[in-house]
């Protein structure tokens, strides 16, 4: 084997992880990226979690994919961590499709038919194909289909382009007495885990072995220590996904971790014993594609079954060995969705739970605007996770609540239930809304970050305190949904009008700077975004106000949201002026005689 079959070798390497990656990108499309919802619904005990893991797997054609997906749901807080144990195990069996799909390049017969199976024959029809429908499809889910045909090609091609490299090993005597040492089960299950821990994909490290198989020269003992180094050597991916994740995520990542070295002991502990005991004739034989497929799947299946009586007790070492710390046990508790449909039966009590879930969303979507107002000075990783975090809970609390309270509806209600229940739908859909915009200014500070950009010292200083001026209406609209007062609802429509001027006044200001080069185009866009961002958040915590002050009413359908802030507006009342003025002292004064 000489330098040039090592480039080919590494060239249909490359091909075959790309074909794995098409044709897995492919898959998902077709699903419509529903395979995270998929997994949310159908995990609710750890059987069903085996066959779908096994299932997503086999449809994305990696189990790397799957664990990470799990570990991101996990680190959502949608998935226990008793349901992720179900489908990790499940998607360490799927991930052997693959290995079972190249073994169909062994196939040998004169039959026409199965001739036109092979591989090497089908393939090119399959590009072919996969070509066509990718470039003159004009419906989407045919071109979906083309990608995924056009996975496959290139997943064998990529292994032909092994085999071929690797042919020229079968009559080198160094390459057998490598493998006679490989024969030793610990250096076998070090070099599979080693190889995959690299390539990231067990699928491709068993691909590669496939390919050497054709040599004739690994035998049996030598690939199964290698096929159980294969399957530890894959859970890099998943310790990677859960760096910087919450505590629950890596305890998924450990779960994997744990599943397949503690099976991979077990499973040598107990092929060795039978060996030594009572003997396998077929230890010394060469081992072919369907050989390796066969127990890499065995493999899988036997440990699957092996853990499945103890995934509580999985559970448990994994929590004791990644404790909780007191901060994540306060947040859990804080966090927990209690909306128990049993309260039903007294709306009373159902809709108090309701207005403390809608407190949940306003304090977190509270703290995820400070947070993200903070990364546009400082850009901090474990903020922009916490963020991720805070707002995931959010989008669940406005789901699980939207469905809760249009139940409660159906029941038969006092006039003030049904007004309660109209009034909490109005809040938290406004609550969300702040968290959404928030998020977009995460976003806008993120490009800043990509580009290695920032602020001028102006800038800095107009942000400061636009942001300073819609930190106060959140606080006001966090204030006067929870207390119910009408006083502070008062207060938040002159700032929101001092907002809406702040804004006008700075983006003129930011686009004369512009013209005048002391601001480049990429620092400008994302600054003006983000006022847009302030200037809907401000917007949304007004709508807060007026529903408050709207609902105080004893008869509310008289009330004209509209017909209030266009009155309001005016300046008609003492109040109104009053306050207006403060404002305007307080947050457009100090921009005007800013930097």
């Amino acid at each position: 084997m000489d330098i040039f079959d090592l480039i080919n070798l590494l060239g249909g390497l490359a091909l075959f992880l790309y074909g794995m990656s098409v044709l897995g990108s492919g898959l998902e499309k077709l699903s419509g990226g529903r395979l995270e919802s998929i997994l949310e619904k159908m995990t609710d005990n750890v059987l069903k979690g085996v066959v779908l893991g096994a299932l997503v797997t086999g449809a994305v054609q990696s189990s790397s994919a799957t664990t990470v997906i799990i570990v991101g749901l996990v680190n959502a807080g949608i998935l226990k961590l008793r349901q992720a144990i179900g489908v990790i195990m499940g998607a360490n069996i799927g991930t052997t499709v693959t290995a079972h799909i190249l073994r169909l390049t062994d196939i040998s017969s004169d039959n026409l038919l199965l001739n036109f199976l092979k591989p090497d024959t089908l393939s090119p029809i399959i590009a072919l194909v996969g070509i066509l429908m990718l470039m003159g499809a004009k419906k989407q889910f045919h071109k979906d289909v083309g990608q995924i045909l056009l996975g496959f090609s290139v997943l064998f091609t990529g292994m032909f382009g092994m085999e071929d490299a690797v042919s020229g090993l079968k009559d080198l005597p160094q390459f057998a007495n490598l493998f006679a040492h490989l024969s030793n089960p610990v250096l076998g299950v070090l070099v599979g885990a080693g190889v995959t821990a690299i390539i990231q994909s067990s699928s491709a490290s068993v691909g590669i072995l496939q390919a050497l198989s054709s040599t004739g020269l690994i035998t049996c003992g030598a690939a199964f220590p290698i096929i159980m180094g294969q399957n530890i050597g894959t859970t890099i991916t998943p310790i990677l996904a859960s760096i910087g994740a919450s505590r629950s995520a890596k305890r998924t990542a450990l779960v994997h971790v744990l599943f397949n070295v503690i099976g991979t002991v077990v499973f040598l502990v107990i092929t060795y014993t039978l060996l030594y005991t009572v003997g396998f004739s077929f230890w010394n034989d060469p081992i072919d594609k369907g050989g390796i497929a066969n127990f890499h799947t065995l493999f899988n299946v036997v440990v699957t079954l092996m853990f499945l009586p103890f995934t509580a007790l999985m559970e448990k070492l994994v929590t004791f060995l990644v404790k909780p710390t007191e901060q994540e046990l306060r947040r859990q508790q804080s966090h927990t969705l209690k909306l128990d449909n049993r309260l039903m039966v007294s709306p009373g009590l159902a809709i108090e739970q309701a207005e403390n879930a809608v407190k949940q969303m306003a304090d977190l979507a509270r703290e995820n605007y400070q947070l993200c107002t903070g990364l546009f000075l400082k850009f901090d990783q474990n903020s922009v996770e916490q963020v991720k975090e805070n707002e995931n809970i959010i989008d669940r609390l406005e789901d699980r609540l939207r469905v809760y309270l249009l139940t409660l509806s159906e029941r038969e209600l006092t006039e003030t239930d049904s007004k309660d229940i109209s009034r909490l739908l109005h809040m938290m859909t406004e609550f969300e809304r702040i968290g959404d915009y928030s998020v977009n200014i995460y976003e806008c500070a993120e490009k800043l970050a990509q580009s290695n950009l920032s602020l001028s010292e102006g800038a800095v200083q107009e942000y400061k305190i636009i942001t300073q001026a819609v930190g106060e209406i959140v606080d006001f609209a966090c204030a006067t949904y929870e207390k119910k007062d009408t006083s502070i609802a008062e207060s938040i429509e002159p700032l929101e009008e001092i907002i809406d001027l702040m804004e006008e006044f700075l983006k003129s200001r930011h686009i004369d700077r512009l013209k005048s080069g002391a601001c480049s185009i990429d620092v400008a866009l994302p600054f003006i975004d983000m006022l847009s961002h302030l200037e809907r958040i401000s917007d949304h915590c007004s709508n807060i106000g007026v529903y408050v002050i709207g609902y105080s009413r004893k008869d509310i359908s008289d009330f004209d949201r509209h017909e209030y802030i266009h009155t309001i507006h005016q300046g008609n009342t003492a109040f109104y002026k009053k306050r207006y003025q403060h404002f305007k002292d307080k947050y457009l004064q100090a921009l005007e005689n800013a930097l």
